[in-house]
């Protein structure tokens, strides 16, 4: 069975977000990228599936602007088998994401394809409801735990409410949460490796999928910053200034 995993590039959590002086987007030269948090959560349930034996063959896939090979070889040595680039210099939108997705599903057949729940540049949480939805199979969002037998998956996926267990017919997509496992560290020797394994270079468009932006972005803007807290002596303080803002 093939794994299919997403594996976005995206400005590293530990950056401070600069919104540029036009206000059209974040700055992103000269600021460090790296993997999606939840995609490097994906990839490393890929690869402990296939050490489990449930899985031959583990894909990593990402779509981006030509310089993403290194993004790639990062991927390739966690220990996925091959990559696929998918290259485009336009900014990608979920649901063109997903349709590409679907277009490597058709190509590949895998048995199950993991992607992290958002990334965390845009969190929009949509491209594998929407890639299950287009490819008409089952999804399990959230996932904080997998098992793989007998053709189906069964997971625990964190909800409002708490934990809840179900079970999906494979081949389906799975999209995972932060508790599902911690990422492997990677290995010099790993890395070495990792320059020998093939990546698949195909254009966005020969896949036939539009990128037309479905979504417009006016602009972007930093967040206002918090007032100072104020101090009351009571709960009736409390409660007069509460109605001052007009919040009672």
């Amino acid at each position: 069975m093939k794994i299919l995993v997403g594996y976005k590039r995206v400005v590293d959590y530990n950056v401070r977000i600069q919104v540029k002086p036009d206000s059209s987007g974040v700055v992103t030269d000269g600021v460090k990228l790296s993997a999606n948090p939840f995609d490097d959560i994906a990839l490393e349930e890929a690869l402990r599936l296939r050490e489990k034996g449930v899985a031959t063959e583990v894909i990593v896939v990402s779509i981006g602007p030509s310089d993403l090979t290194a993004h790639l070889r990062n991927g390739l040595a966690m220990g996925a088998n091959r990559a696929i680039h998918v290259t485009t210099s336009d900014a990608v939108q979920p649901l063109t994401a997903a349709r590409a997705f679907l277009k490597l599903v058709e190509k590949e057949q895998p048995g199950l394809v993991i992607l992290g729940k958002q990334a965390i540049d845009d969190d929009a949480n949509q491209a594998g409801q929407m890639l299950a939805a287009l490819w008409d199979r089952p999804q399990a969002t959230f996932a904080s735990k997998v098992e793989i037998a007998d053709g189906k998956a069964t997971v625990t996926r964190e909800v409002d409410a708490g934990l809840e267990t179900i079970e999906v017919e494979l081949p389906a997509v799975i999209t995972s949460d932060l508790r599902l496992n911690e990422p492997r560290f990677i290995k010099l020797p790993d890395i070495m490796k990792a320059k020998s394994k093939p990546i698949d270079v195909v254009e966005l468009a020969s896949l036939g999928v539009d990128n037309g932006d479905h979504l417009n972005t006016t602009h972007y803007a930093v967040p206002a910053k918090r007032s100072k807290g104020v101090m009351v002596k009571d709960a009736a303080e409390l409660v007069a200034a509460l109605k001052q803002k007009g919040l009672l």
